[in-house]
């Protein structure tokens, strides 16, 4: 059986060129002159004895080979990354890169609120939360990009190669700005909700099932989708149009006097789909860092103390 002898740094090379699609690029990217970019790549090919990319084709695509090779690249390179990371923060929990993810609700109030509180235990801790739809975010977890992610937990709490950590439910509520036309009325019916544009993110599958319902088709577009909760607001302030807002974002401080809840006709209180479903995921098996699981002891207590406060005051809108 052939040994082979390959160099980490030749594994960044090929994952640096397969995402940058060009030798120069990827050259710049790495901080090295093209010929010994091109050489590391040569000797990287020579070591596993094929061609990793189509030289023919314009954008450098993978071979069949070369995707084999660039998916372990990927894995090994983030371990090696990782194995490094983690012995800095056991040597000095103080220090380190954490590198997780959240979803555009979490993103609006909950994680900033836990990553704040993070830093002033951890001020020399390196902390990068990447803010995403709940499949990206899958992705970049199998990847090994991230340590572990908070959105909605639908699509992973059956599956046995995830780790949940449940967080406590929120309410949704429809909203628009004050002087809009539906603001007068104490309730509205989905008719009336109906006729003016939505601007919202649509991720979540259970908005979807509510707004599919209170338009009374088989589907629906909304007008305006976006997935930057503050960016929706914005819309909706600065417009007609009908936002969806969670009960503990800080969304809710910045806009107290500007936003108008409003009460729609047929919703339960208690209708599941109403409320959110989040929670902090990882993969089953995994062994987290001492930062992430740090961070994610942050997250839960700033989960409890929004709760708390929400019990006391409701929701400010």
């Amino acid at each position: 059986m052939r040994t082979l002898h390959i160099d980490l740094r030749q594994l960044r090379h090929l994952i640096a060129l397969v995402e940058q699609r060009s030798f120069v690029a990827a050259a710049n990217a790495v901080n090295l002159s093209q010929s010994a970019f091109s050489r590391s790549i040569q000797a990287l090919e020579h070591s596993v004895g094929c061609q990793l990319v189509d030289r023919a084709d314009k954008q450098l695509a993978p071979t069949k080979q070369g995707l084999v090779v660039l998916e372990h690249a990927r894995r090994l390179v983030s371990g090696a990354q990782q194995l490094s990371n983690e012995i800095n923060q056991f040597n000095d929990l103080e220090s380190g890169e954490l590198q997780f993810g959240c979803g555009p609700a979490p993103a609006g109030g909950l994680v900033p609120r836990a990553v704040g509180s993070f830093i002033g235990r951890y001020p020399k801790a390196q902390v990068q939360f990447r803010v995403d739809d709940w499949q990206s975010l899958n992705k970049a977890l199998l990847n090994d990009q991230l340590e572990f992610f908070v959105a909605d937990t639908r699509q992973f709490e059956a599956n046995p190669d995830y780790q949940i950590v449940r967080l406590r439910p929120q309410r949704w509520y429809f909203c628009c700005r004050i002087g809009h036309p539906l603001s007068q009325f104490s309730s509205i019916s989905a008719a009336q909700l109906m006729n003016y544009p939505l601007a919202v993110t649509m991720r979540p599958p259970n908005l979807r099932k509510i707004i599919v319902e209170l338009s009374g088709r088989p589907d629906f577009s909304p007008n305006v989708q976006c997935e930057n909760s503050f960016s929706l607001i914005s819309v909706v302030l600065h417009s007609d149009a009908i936002g969806i807002i969670s009960a503990n974002s800080d969304i809710v401080r910045y806009t107290q006097n500007e936003l108008v809840k409003l009460s729609i006709d047929g919703l339960s209180e208690e209708q599941e789909e109403l409320y959110t479903r989040y929670g902090i995921v990882s993969r089953a098996g995994y062994r987290l860092s001492p930062l992430a699981n740090a961070m994610i002891e942050q997250i839960q207590a700033c989960d409890s103390q929004a709760q708390e406060h929400y019990l006391l005051e409701q929701l400010a809108v």
